[in-house]
């Protein structure tokens, strides 16, 4: 996959999507997500990799203006295409969401309206959008259907999603989130719930349309895997911080966050001996019970006093940038006091 160009900082030239600083607090809990910038560019994606809890979600849902307002405390700067976003207001991401920014949700059972036919919803999203009749928002939904491989899709648009398989239902969704042909598109564990062969279609088939539209996509999974198949950078996050930033290379061939190194490590390998699988023992601390100082402290093997302190998100070398006292790794952790 070719690389996109980035500055000096890291940061992708002409970004079509940034935030800085995200901050984000439901109720009187403790910050869930402290401080995340993130930059996506047309054509490019940039994949979100952590655990459950990580706060991935709660990252895309907020850019997409979709946490509700009542109890979120939403703190930080957006743009999309040069646009400000305010983020604390989702409102003013009405016009945007579902046009020029679309999202695809990891459950699509839960996210397609049991009680309305399939070409009934894809149309609607057109209408929301665009002035057009309803038998020409039909026609874009077919059109859209067929596009992203839907088989029958005459009949499909007749289907309520119950009648459709897991597979077909994440291309109804995909065909919903495309149909206004949107410069960005956020995808939550789109293929989570999928088998390996579904799954590898999905893939291509975005992989395919961004190809063909020049999309910008944010890519959240947990899947390491999927992370080398897709993305051209990646965003390790951690217990709502930003770990480990840069290109697909960099983070998988010179990993420079504990964490990062973790995840790798739990990678099943399809050659050499059968061995137990390395794992980050624990589990990302909630809101409530987070550490002073870097939050992955209590689960590093290589956690000393200075942890306590918070790092940073340095750069290491052009584009990779990892928030840990003693990166670079191979030259602090020998001797770390």
């Amino acid at each position: 996959m070719t690389p996109h160009p980035t500055n000096v900082t890291g940061t992708p030239a002409e970004a079509l999507l940034k935030v800085r600083d995200l901050r984000i607090t439901f109720g009187n809990s403790a910050e869930v997500i402290s401080g995340v910038d993130l930059a996506v560019t047309p054509g490019e994606t940039l994949a979100i990799v952590g655990e459950s809890g990580s706060g991935k979600s709660v990252t895309s849902l907020a850019v997409m203006g979709l946490l509700g307002a009542k109890g979120v405390r939403i703190e930080g700067a957006a743009e999309f295409d040069g646009q400000r976003l305010n983020l604390a207001h989702p409102d003013s991401l009405t016009g945007l969401r579902g046009d020029r920014m679309a999202m695809i949700f990891q459950e699509p059972m839960t996210s397609l309206n049991p009680a309305f036919r399939i070409g009934d919803q894809i149309a609607e999203a057109v209408r929301c959008h665009r002035d057009v009749t309803e038998a020409e928002a039909r026609a874009r939904a077919l059109d859209i259907m067929r596009k992203v491989g839907i088989s029958a899709p005459e009949r499909r648009m007749r289907q309520y999603p119950h009648e459709l398989s897991g597979g077909m239902r994440q291309r109804v969704m995909i065909a919903m989130a495309l149909v206004n042909e949107p410069a960005l598109l956020i995808a939550d564990e789109p293929t989570t719930a999928l088998d390996v062969t579904i799954q590898a279609q999905i893939l291509d088939l975005i992989s395919q349309l961004q190809r063909d539209r020049g999309m910008a996509v944010v890519f959240i999974t947990h899947d390491l895997g999927v992370v080398a198949q897709v993305a051209h950078r990646v965003a390790v996050m951690y217990a709502g911080r930003i770990a480990e930033t840069g290109t697909v290379e960099q983070v998988f061939n010179d990993p420079q966050h504990p964490y990062t190194i973790g995840l790798l490590g739990s990678i099943p390998s399809l050659t050499g001996p059968r061995t137990r699988l390395a794992t980050v023992p624990g589990s990302v601390p909630s809101p409530a019970e987070m550490p002073k100082g870097c939050r992955f402290s209590t689960r590093c093997p290589f956690a000393q006093p200075k942890c306590a302190e918070q790092p940073r998100l340095r750069e290491l070398a052009a584009g990779h940038r990892a928030a840990c006292h003693y990166a670079p790794l191979e030259l602090s952790f020998g001797t770390a006091a």
